[in-house]
């Protein structure tokens, strides 16, 4: 009895949350199709509003050259600042020297 109303509860919130009357659009547009999708996932992910397998690992290889970028420039940002501490300590032991 309690997986029943487990499943009913899981119902109604798929229900409520728009995700049923979603799902039953594309796969009545999928089912309205004359010449059907070779992929009919690629063809629900298109119409949900995901990006297709394709456009999928294209931003996944664009996000790995971003993330390589990043660490490329945080690298170099952590060595100017180190740079920069040096010049500061630099600095100020010559001024040091200077006044006494």
């Amino acid at each position: 009895m309690e997986k029943e109303a487990k499943k009913e509860a899981f119902r109604k919130y798929l229900e409520s949350s728009g995700v049923l009357d979603a799902l039953t659009k594309v796969l009545v547009a999928l089912y309205e199709q004359n010449d059907k999708p070779s992929s009919a996932i690629e063809f629900i992910q298109e119409k949900i509003g995901g990006p297709t397998v394709s456009e999928y690992e294209k931003l996944q290889a664009e996000m790995s050259d971003l993330q390589i970028k990043y660490n490329e420039l945080l690298a170099n940002h952590q060595e100017t600042c180190k740079e920069l501490e040096e010049l500061k300590n630099s600095c100020t032991m010559a001024s040091t020297k200077e006044t006494t």
